[in-house]
């Protein structure tokens, strides 16, 4: 059963763009030896989207989405996270763009979509607890039981 997906970003400076994503955008994960991290987030998502040349066709891309885009931008700026385009509307959600060491472009976007996972997964409620019979109610029980 597949349980994930696996992105990869091909770089011209990999060191650079790994220290980016751990040190910069803060992603959690793991150096798996030999100074290989792998970045570990918590959800993904996976789209198929048309193309009108069949010539594109093959093309891949990754974007990460966020809740807050003005937040999430002011924040990675703040850090010295450099952004190649305002914020704009693309329908599907609100975008932008930013670049990493190693020629590597990514989109941000905070979708207006929602997933059918989200759904799936609601909070947990806790269990209800039972209250307690008193002592006495139980001794005085089994005892009209013999």
């Amino acid at each position: 059963m597949i349980r994930g997906i696996h992105g990869l970003f091909y770089s011209s400076d990999p060191d650079a763009t790994r220290a980016f994503f751990r040190d910069k955008v803060r992603l959690p994960g793991s150096d798996i030896g030999e100074g290989w991290w792998i970045f570990d987030l918590a959800e993904g998502d996976l789209g198929v989207h048309p193309v009108e040349d069949p010539g594109d066709a093959g093309d891949h891309d990754v974007s990460f989405y966020c809740d807050d885009i003005h937040g999430t931008v002011a924040d990675l700026k703040s850090r010295g996270v450099p952004f190649t385009k305002d914020v704009e509307d693309h329908g599907y959600g609100l975008v932008t763009y930013f670049t990493v060491p190693g020629g590597v472009t990514v989109q941000l976007y905070e979708p207006r979509y929602r997933k059918a996972s989200s759904a799936r997964h609601p909070a947990k409620a806790k269990p209800k607890r039972r209250k307690a019979k008193p002592a006495k109610a139980k001794r005085a029980k089994a005892r009209k039981r013999r």
